[in-house]
């Protein structure tokens, strides 16, 4: 693919911006290899011990490259959806996006790629996730317009964003509430934040690693709605586009 060449969603639905090839060549396995692993992947990252207090650790270390392969997989097999939200992606992102726990850089890609994206910034505690992303735009030609850092303290980042993007985290962390608190602290007067969450472990216990705390969960609701105002999207898709709460 040439230097900033668009990413198409046709060109997300094929293949995940080129996943196979490239979690391939960045783990130095053969794509039968990898084909083998990737089914493999959800449960041999629920197998890693957490532990909740440690939240931080886990995820900056104890995943390792075993975070990459899961979030392959699962953006592989649910491509359909995931081209939901770059299609809301493309509605809203301008300016300076924050991609924040971006994992292995689909949005961040995709956004880059936008003429109307001045830059993105991805960031992800996983140190594995991060060199994967920064060889990823390379690739396409995106690093001009794409940055990794390990989190929001970078003081790299802009004291403000136009656009915020965190999907499929805000489960992940011991207190959400405070997680949307920094959010609107680093949003513009008319940014818009694009968000979901899935507190919850699964029907089978295969997602130990998601808090479902019926306290946090409820801190976390009433945050959201005294602090954003939900903005009307037509996908039907879980993830929802919110700005800030004047007045």
């Amino acid at each position: 693919m040439s230097p900033s060449a668009t990413l198409s969603l046709d060109q997300f639905l094929s293949g995940g911006f080129d996943l196979r090839r490239q979690l391939a060549d960045h783990l130095a396995l053969d794509l039968e290899e990898l084909e083998r692993r990737l089914p493999l992947a959800t449960d041999a990252l629920a197998a890693v011990a957490f532990a909740p207090d440690q939240t931080e650790a886990f995820y900056e270390t104890a995943v390792g490259t075993g975070h990459l392969l899961e979030l392959a997989a699962w953006h592989l097999s649910s491509a359909d959806y995931i081209a939901d939200t770059l299609r809301l992606q493309q509605q809203f992102a301008r300016g300076q996006v924050l991609d924040f726990g971006g994992g292995i850089g689909t949005h961040a890609l995709a956004a880059a790629a936008l003429p109307q994206v001045e830059a993105v910034w991805f960031v992800d505690l996983n140190p594995e996730n991060r060199r994967f992303v920064q060889a990823r735009a390379e690739r396409f030609g995106l690093s001009h317009k794409l940055r990794c850092f390990r989190d929001l303290d970078a003081p790299e980042l802009p004291a403000q964003f136009d656009t915020i993007v965190c999907l499929d985290v805000l489960e992940h962390l011991n207190d959400p509430s405070a997680q949307l608190e920094q959010f609107v602290a680093r949003m513009s007067p008319a940014a818009i934040a694009l968000l979901n969450w899935y507190f919850f472990k699964g029907f089978s216990g295969q997602y130990p690693f998601h808090f479902d705390d019926p306290q946090l969960v409820e801190r976390f609701f009433r945050t959201l709605q005294s602090r954003f105002l939900e903005v009307f999207h037509p996908f039907l898709i879980t993830t929802r586009a919110y700005r800030l709460l004047v007045g």
